[in-house]
């Protein structure tokens, strides 16, 4: 991974490996779902423990097909969507001592 900086956002962090030689989807395989490459773990299910407050070591833990650095897969995964599909919350607005009142 490496930086990039970006005039208008500041440094943002790249992924530089490819993160989709760790996936795969079939149809006969979990309803189509994404999943980890020779498991039946779906991604989702990863990111939703992880977001659950698991940490990653208690998510291999939980899930022992999952390799380590299918795991790093999965979270640059997640960082890669947010950045390109998910809207940016507006910045919350100036605190005024008028506003106060």
């Amino acid at each position: 991974m490496k930086l990039r900086h970006c005039p208008d956002r500041g440094k943002l962090l790249v992924v530089t490996f490819n993160y989709n030689d760790f996936f795969e989807r079939r149809r006969d395989l979990c309803g189509g779902e994404l999943v980890v490459k020779g498991t039946r773990v779906t991604v989702r299910s990863l990111l939703a423990s992880l977001a659950e407050g698991a940490s990653a070591d208690e998510v291999l833990a939980d899930f022992p097909t999952v390799s380590r650095e299918a795991m790093r897969a999965v979270i640059a995964f997640a960082a890669a969507s947010a950045e390109e599909d998910m809207p940016v919350p507006p910045a919350p607005a100036l605190f005024t001592a008028q506003a106060a009142r």
